[in-house]
């Protein structure tokens, strides 16, 4: 009689079959909020609140005239790896210099905004009339861009020349409310780093990019000062 015998087949285990995650995170009391009833400010609060912190893209621009502004946005991201991608989104139904800029000339800068920038970051960021250069009023160093006219911030940790490729309306305005942007997407030509922030094998250290991030209002963080280090799972 043939011997007999148990096939048994074995089984990753699965964490996330045993793993309570309802008592590590419970459940709390929401408000929740249909966005069509809401004013375009209280969405923006909300939204602004709690999409945090964002990078700020420090953009500067050049006009037709030969002008240069400098304002930051958060409503800014890098969007695609090569060539690196950025997108920022003014607002249209508020007057904008770097909006009219980028759509006449087709060039930009991001400059990166750190610890030592932040109070320049923030002057920049007042309403300036279109021939007022914000380089001047916060006594920051403009230089050229290698591969297009608009103006790079010396002062900044790094900095990304770039050429604008796309713009696309967003978001849905009201008459006297901001709401409707216009994305703007533009590729980098060229990247500036400080040396003390990265090595030859292009890393960087955020101990020393020491970069702000933006919260909501009046609130920034030091990135610095809140780092920690999760491994990605295999």
């Amino acid at each position: 009689m043939p011997h007999s015998s148990t096939h048994v087949t074995s089984v990753a285990h699965n964490p996330l079959e045993t793993t309570n995650y309802s008592s590590a995170m419970p459940s709390e009391p929401k408000r929740s909020y249909d966005v069509k009833d809401l004013e375009p400010i209280e969405a923006y609060k909300l939204g602004s609140g709690l999409t945090v912190p964002r990078p700020i893209g420090w953009i500067g621009t050049i006009s037709t005239d030969g002008v240069h502004n400098l304002a930051p946005y958060s409503f800014f991201n890098m969007v695609a790896m090569y060539p690196p991608t950025f997108v920022v989104a003014p607002f249209l139904n508020s007057r904008k210099d770097t909006l009219a800029n980028l759509q006449e000339t087709g060039v930009f800068t991001v400059n990166i905004v750190s610890e030592e920038t932040v109070e320049a970051m923030n002057l920049s960021s007042g309403t300036y009339p279109a021939d007022i250069d914000e380089f001047e009023v916060c006594g920051l160093t403009p230089i050229t861009a290698d591969t297009n006219a608009a103006p790079l911030v010396a002062e900044a940790v790094a900095n990304f020349e770039c050429t604008v490729v796309q713009s696309i309306p967003v978001g849905h305005g009201t008459d006297g409310q901001p709401g409707t942007g216009m994305l703007v997407i533009g590729e980098a030509q060229r990247i500036h780093v400080a040396e003390r922030v990265t090595d030859d094998a292009f890393h960087i250290d955020p101990h020393e990019l020491r970069a702000v991030g933006r919260h909501a209002g009046s609130w920034y963080n030091r990135t610095a000062d809140s780092l920690f280090k999760v491994e990605r799972p295999a």
